[in-house]
C-alpha cells in the first residue's frame, strides 16, 4: 500500500477512491484528490507543531490509516507500521528519536488502557483519536497517564479529521445548517462519490459538505458534536437521542462498554435497547437499574426497554462499532430471549 501510494503521489492519474467504513449505512466509494489529501496533511502538521514520524496502527484502506501514510509523505519521514512488529510496544520502540505521532480509534485506546500500556503513548507528541466519541473515564485515564490525546472530528469526505479538539484546522470552515446538521467547507473536501452523481449533488452544495451529524457552535467557535442524524429514533412518539442514552449506560459501574440502539417495534415504532458489555462473573445491570439511571439525567421516556448483554461489541474493520450489525444482534437476542437480561 505504501509503495503504491508513493507512486501515485509522485504522478497522480486521478483521485484515489476510499471506501467509507459503513458503520451506520451502506459503504460509499469516496473520490479524493491529491491536493485535498495534501491540504489535510499540511494543516495537521501545522496544528501539531511541525513534521514528525508517524506510527501506523490502522488499516491503510480507510481514510484514517491512509492519512498516516500521506502525512509521512508530506513530512518526508518513514512511518513505522505496527503490523510489521510483534506488538504495539515493539512498534513504539522502532520509532526514531525525533517528534512522532500516531492515530488511533477509541477501541484501540481502550485496549491499551486495559492492558496497562497507556504509558507507551507518552512517546508521542500527539495521539489523534477519532472515528467515534471517547468515553469520559477513558479520557481521564489518559490525562492521568499524561497521554497527549487530540480528539478529531471528520469524515472520509473531508480526508479524515478536520476539526481537532473542537476547533477546525486552518482553511476549514464550520457552520450549523438550519436543521442542526454540521456543514464543512475547505480544500480538504472530496471530489464526489464514484458512480453516484445524485448522492454527490445531495451532499456537496455550493462548496459545502452536508454531513449526517448534528452539532452546535460554542461562543468561541468550538464545535460540539451531538451525534448523527440517524442516532435519533422515535419511540412512542418521542425523539430519543441514542448517544445521550449511551453516555448514561457508560456511567454504570458494572459496564465496560455499551451502545444504545433502536430496533423496530410494532408498539413503540423504535424500541430503545441497551447493549452492554460486562466482564465475566459480574452481574448484568437489571432493566430497572438501567431505566432508573437514565431517568436521573434524561427524560424517562428515553430510558431503554430492554437490556442485552454481549461479550463484545461488533466492530467494522476500521475499529468503529458496526451499529447495523449491533441492532440486528439485539433484535435477534430479544426475539429469542437467548441473550437478553
Amino acid at each position: 500500500m505504501q509503495a503504491a501510494l508513493t507512486h501515485w503521489w509522485e504522478a497522480p492519474d486521478g483521485p484515489v477512491v476510499v471506501r467509507t467504513s459503513g458503520s451506520t449505512a451502506a459503504p460509499k466509494d469516496v473520490m479524493i484528490s491529491r491536493p485535498a489529501l495534501a491540504a489535510s496533511a499540511e494543516a495537521t502538521q501545522t496544528r501539531l507543531g511541525g513534521p514528525g514520524q508517524w506510527l501506523l496502527d490502522l488499516p491503510a484502506t480507510f481514510v484514517a490509516g491512509l492519512q498516516v501514510l500521506v502525512r509521512s509523505l508530506v513530512a518526508e519521514t518513514t512511518p513505522v507500521v505496527a503490523a510489521e512488529h510483534g506488538s504495539f510496544a515493539a512498534a513504539v520502540a522502532a520509532l526514531g528519536g525525533g517528534r512522532c505521532y500516531t492515530a488511533l480509534v477509541p477501541t484501540q485506546l481502550h485496549r491499551l488502557a486495559v492492558a496497562g500500556e497507556l504509558e507507551l503513548l507518552r512517546r508521542f507528541e500527539a495521539v489523534l483519536v477519532g472515528g467515534a466519541a471517547v468515553r469520559p473515564d477513558l479520557l481521564n485515564l489518559c490525562t492521568d497517564a499524561q497521554v497527549p490525546v487530540v480528539r478529531t472530528y471528520g469524515l472520509t469526505e473531508t480526508c479524515g479529521g478536520c476539526v481537532y479538539d473542537g476547533y477546525p484546522l486552518d482553511g476549514i470552515e464550520v457552520r450549523i445548517g438550519a436543521t442542526g446538521r454540521i456543514e464543512l467547507a475547505g480544500p480538504v473536501l472530496f471530489d464526489g462519490y464514484a458512480g453516484d452523481p445524485a448522492l454527490t449533488a445531495q451532499t456537496l452544495r455550493d462548496g459545502w459538505l452536508l454531513t449526517g451529524d448534528l452539532g452546535t457552535l460554542a461562543g468561541d467557535g468550538r464545535l460540539v458534536v451531538l451525534g448523527r442524524v440517524d442516532d435519533v429514533v422515535i419511540s412512542g412518539g418521542v425523539n430519543v437521542s441514542l448517544p445521550a442514552v449511551t453516555a448514561t449506560l457508560l456511567g454504570l459501574p458494572e459496564v465496560v462498554d455499551a451502545v444504545a440502539v433502536g430496533i423496530d417495534d410494532p408498539e413503540w415504532g423504535s424500541r430503545v435497547v441497551a447493549c452492554v458489555v460486562v466482564p465475566p462473573g459480574r452481574p448484568v445491570p437489571s432493566l430497572a437499574t438501567v431505566r432508573r439511571a437514565c431517568a436521573q439525567t434524561l427524560p424517562r421516556t428515553w430510558a431503554p426497554r430492554d437490556v442485552v448483554r454481549l461479550e463484545e461489541l461488533p466492530l467494522r474493520p476500521g475499529g468503529k462499532v458496526d451499529r447495523a450489525a449491533l441492532a440486528a444482534l439485539a433484535a435477534a437476542r430479544i426475539a429469542g430471549r437467548g441473550g437478553g437480561a
